[in-house]
C-alpha cells in the first residue's frame, strides 16, 4: 500500500472539517473556534494540493481537493456574514448565568436577550459537512492508487481520517475554552470519546493481512531490527491510555482540568499520528 503526501494531508483536513460539524451542530461553541479550525484545515488541504500537483497527480484527488477548498470557504464566509446572530446555545448559556447571577443577589431585573433568541439568520452546521463529502471522493481514489486490497486501503484511509480529525479537534477545542468561559464540557467530551471509540477500528483495520502483524513477526523488514514496529505498538497503547486518562481529568470540577485534558490531547496527537502514519510508512510497498 503505498503512501503519498497529498492523499495524507487531504484525509488529515477530511477528518478534521468532519469533526468540526460534530461540534458546531450543537450550537453551543462560539463561531471563532469555527473560523479558526476552517484556517487550519483550508491551509492543510491547500498543502495538499499544492503536493499533488508537484509530485504526482491525481486528478480525481486534486479537483476533489479544490472542491473541499472552495466549499469550506464558502461555508467560512457565509459564517462570517450571519456572525451577528451568533450562536443560540452560547446565547442561553449566556442568558441562564445572567438569571442565575440575579436570584443569587436577589434582583428582580431583566435578563439581557432573554425576551427572544434568533435561530434564523444563524450559520447552518451543515456547510461543514460539504468539504468531508468532497474529501472522501478523493480519499477514494487516492485508496485505489495507493495499490494493494482496495476494500482495506479505502478502510484504513477513511478510518484513518476520522480518527485524526478527532484528535486533532479534542486538541483544538481545549484551546478555545480558554476564550469561551463557562463553555459546556460536552462537546469536548464528544471529540474524545469518539477517539477512543476510531482508536479500535484504526488498530483492526492496520492489523489485517498485509497488516502491522507481519512487521512485528519479521515477515516486513522496517530496516532498524523491529524498532519501528515495537515503537508503533506504543504508540497505539499510549493513544488509548492517553484517552483514557483525559476522560478522568475531565471528571475534575475544577477550570484547570480542561487545560489539562488539552496538554494531555497535544500528547494524543503525537501518538496518534505515529500509530497511523509510522504503520502507513512501513507498510508502504
Amino acid at each position: 500500500m503505498k503512501i503519498e503526501a497529498s492523499t495524507f494531508f487531504l484525509q488529515w483536513a477530511t477528518g478534521g472539517m468532519l469533526f468540526l460539524w460534530v461540534t458546531t451542530r450543537e450550537r453551543l461553541v462560539g463561531l471563532g473556534y469555527g473560523w479558526t479550525t476552517r484556517i487550519i484545515y483550508i491551509a492543510i488541504a491547500a498543502s495538499s494540493l499544492i503536493i499533488g500537483l508537484n509530485l504526482n497527480s491525481l486528478w480525481v484527488r486534486e479537483i476533489s481537493t479544490v472542491l473541499f477548498l472552495v466549499v469550506a470557504l464558502i461555508s467560512m464566509a457565509v459564517s462570517i456574514k450571519r456572525k451577528n446572530a451568533g450562536v443560540t446555545g452560547q446565547k442561553i448559556a449566556a442568558q441562564n448565568r445572567s438569571r442565575r447571577v440575579a436570584e443569587m443577589l436577589k434582583r428582580d431585573q431583566l435578563v439581557p436577550g432573554s425576551e427572544r433568541v434568533l435561530t434564523s439568520k444563524e450559520f447552518p452546521p451543515f456547510l461543514d459537512l460539504l468539504a468531508p463529502a468532497c474529501g472522501v471522493v478523493g480519499l477514494i481514489a487516492g485508496s485505489v492508487e495507493a495499490g494493494g486490497s482496495t476494500w482495506l486501503a479505502i478502510c484504513r484511509i477513511l478510518t484513518g481520517s476520522a480518527f485524526l480529525g478527532a484528535v486533532s479537534n479534542s486538541m483544538l477545542l481545549g484551546h478555545w475554552y480558554l476564550v469561551q468561559p463557562g463553555l459546556s464540557r460536552k462537546p469536548i467530551h464528544a471529540l474524545i470519546n469518539w477517539t477512543g471509540l476510531l482508536w479500535l477500528p484504526e488498530l483492526i483495520f492496520l492489523l489485517i493481512p498485509t497488516g502491522m502483524i507481519s512487521v512485528l513477526n519479521g515477515t516486513i523488514d522496517d530496516n532498524y531490527n523491529g524498532l519501528l514496529g515495537w515503537f508503533w505498538v506504543a504508540c497505539v497503547i499510549g493513544t488509548i491510555v492517553l484517552v483514557f486518562v483525559t476522560k478522568l481529568a475531565l471528571r475534575e470540577k475544577q477550570y484547570s482540568a480542561v487545560m489539562a485534558a488539552t496538554g494531555l490531547m497535544y500528547l494524543a496527537i503525537l501518538t496518534s499520528f505515529g500509530m497511523d502514519l509510522v504503520a502507513r510508512i512501513l507498510l508502504d510497498t
